[in-house]
Order: C-alpha cells, then structure tokens, then sequence
C-alpha cells in the first residue's frame, strides 16, 4: 500500500496566528486520511495555541514533542511537533487562569529568528527526503530582517537554500491562478524587471506548474504592464517590445497562449474566472494578489470578523514542493482564538496533490 504524504508544516512566526491556525487545521481528523501532518516549531508555542482551541470548545488534541521524523506518531488526536527549542515557555503567555488573550507583541528578533529556522529546517528535511512536501504558515519579513536575515519573503529563502535560480510565485484559490514575473520590489523596479528572458520564463514556469497539478494542456492567459496594454505605444512599449516577444516565443515551443498576445490587465481576470485560461501570468506583486485577495478574503461587517482567508501560495520552479498560505501574521490578534485555517487547508491539500503527482510521474 502506498504512504501518504508526509507534509512538514512550519509553524509561522510565534508570536502570531501560525500555531493557532495549525492546531485548527489539525483538529480535522480527515486531513490525516489524506496526508501524515508534521509541525515543525517549537513546543511552547504548540502547547499554548493547544490551550486557546480548548478555551474555545475545540478538541483536546495532544501534543507530542519529537527531535526526528522517524518519531512521529502520524495520528490524530496526535500533534507532532519537530521541536527546535527555540523559544523559552516564559515567552509565551500563560492561559491556565482566564480567556486567551492577544499577545500584541508584534515583530521581534527572537520570533524572526525562531520563524526563519523552522523554515530552513523544513527545507533540509525536504531537501533530505526526509518529508514529501513543505507547508509555511506567515513569518514577518520586519522580524527576520531584524534578526539578521535579509529576505524579502519565503519565496527568497527557498530560492537560497535550495540553489534555485529559475523561480516564481504562484497565487491560486480555486481554479484561479496567477504566476508573477516579479514579486518583492518596488512599482518602479517592478516595471523594469518586465523583460522578454523573464516573461517567457514565467511562462514555462506556469505551463509546468500546470502540468504538476495533473492539468494535461494548460491554457495561459499573460497580464499586459500598461492601461489597455500600451494601446498601440502610447502609454507604454513594454507589451510590444518586451511581452509579445516573448509570447512569440512561447508560442513556438507549442505552449498554449489562446489569445497569442497580451491581454489587458483589467479583463484578464474575469476572462479566467470564466474559463479562458488555466493560469495568468503578470507582471508585478500586486497585479496578481489584488484579484485573488478580494475573490479568497471575506469579512463579515455585520460580525465584524473573517469568514474566509483563503487562497494559496505556491513557489514553482523549485527541487522541493512549497506551499503557503496567503495572508500576514496577524499580529494583534494571535492568541484570541478567532484565527481562519482555511488557506493553511487549502495549501496543505495543494501539496498533497504536488506530492501525489510527483510521485506518479
């Protein structure tokens, strides 16, 4: 019989929604028909996000502290936590006496730093084939950058550690999905990283991430830079010297582009919700999350709370399969107990497809 995937979850910065939203996704007895769950992080934080579910009439799960994958029960009711010891209990607020309450502690070195190693540690045990997959819950890139890591985010890590050079995010939530041709810099260097080499690389990348996600013929929609794609060079040349060369050349290698040129960043969306397209490509951060926040974000003004904070983030192109969820820390509101599991679902299910697939392949 074959085993199900191992998927090494890391915890996310402490001091923030991560292991509540972990232990969440945990009380879920079906995810472990599906894949064997490992939280890599540190047991203080765990055992007190264990005390908020509790708190708030969630199931009494376990915690297990192990130092090695071969140490890990795999079982539900079971959480098993790769313990790094990287934050002292006396760090973590005791809710023995009394509702858990937020921790408002914010960024810090000491979570920068324990965040970084849980996601390194991940990536060595991936890299080691020690587990099929890796999970990331939101780190801050204020705090590991205070503690000494200058990254601007996940997907640069990952990039580091694995020797990657040929990379990029992709966003999806539901059967909408976006790939960037630049993520972490400025609008203005945003613009000028938008070059034919790259373009086209972004678009391989996304033929092939399609492709791992077990969709035979991706169709892929590309994002223009300018308002109406340039209309012709008069707001901008990028689309005509820089997006439809490389279209062209894409379309050579048989890649499946159905409208052959770049479409208007303003209808490119709704023509992917409507089925044209398998996965878009664009051209900057924003240009890509703005659409899959508003589709997988949803907050109850009534209630004044999040009913769904959904969406994933999958970095393609690297020798590992990662993927993330797609929102902040929440630092302010760590330790309330209202954090929404939802994206950490989704992209744990996303990596158990990956890791099925490549297992197939």
């Amino acid at each position: 019989m074959e085993q199900k995937p191992i998927i090494g979850i890391s915890m996310g910065d402490p001091f923030g929604n991560g292991p509540e939203i972990t232990v969440k996704t945990l009380a879920d007895a079906s995810l472990y028909d599906r894949c064997r769950p490992l939280v890599v992080g540190d047991a203080s934080s765990m055992a007190y996000a264990l005390k908020v579910a509790r708190k708030r009439g969630g199931p009494a799960l376990e915690l297990h502290p192990i130092h090695a994958v071969s140490e890990a029960k795999f079982t539900y009711g079971t959480v098993d936590v790769l313990d790094l010891g990287l934050v002292p209990a006396d760090k973590i607020p005791d809710t023995a006496d009394g509702d858990p309450q937020p921790f408002h502690i914010g960024p810090s070195e000491i979570g920068g730093e324990a965040s970084f190693q849980y996601v390194k540690k991940v990536i060595d045990l991936a890299m080691a084939d020690e587990i099929d997959a890796t999970v990331t819950n939101a780190i801050s890139k204020e705090a590991i950058n205070m503690a000494g890591h200058h990254y601007s985010g996940h997907t640069e890590i990952y990039a580091d550690f694995t020797g990657t050079d040929r990379y990029t995010m992709m966003l999806a939530h539901e059967n909408l999905r976006v790939v960037h041709v630049s993520t972490h810099v400025s609008l203005r260097e945003a613009c000028d990283r938008v070059k034919k080499a790259r373009v086209l690389e972004c678009i391989r990348i996304a033929n092939d991430g399609c492709k791992a996600l077990g969709i035979e013929h991706p169709k892929i929609g590309v994002a223009g830079l300018n308002p109406h794609c340039g209309e012709n060079g008069m707001f901008g040349r990028e689309e005509i010297e820089e997006i439809q060369p490389a279209i062209d050349e894409a379309l050579a290698e048989g890649i499946d582009i159905p409208e052959k040129k770049p479409t208007p960043p303003d209808t490119v969306f709704s023509k992917a919700l409507g089925g044209w397209y398998d996965i878009v490509v664009v051209m900057y951060h924003d240009q890509g999350h703005i659409p899959l926040k508003v589709k997988g974000f949803v907050y109850n003004k009534e209630e004044k709370h999040w009913e769904a904070v959904a969406g994933v983030n999958i970095t393609l192109g690297l020798p590992i399969i990662r993927a993330s969820v797609d929102h902040g820390t929440g630092f302010g509101h760590a330790g309330d107990g209202h954090a929404n599991e939802l994206s950490l679902v989704n992209a744990i299910d996303y990596a158990i497809r990956l890791a099925n697939h490549r297992k197939k392949a």
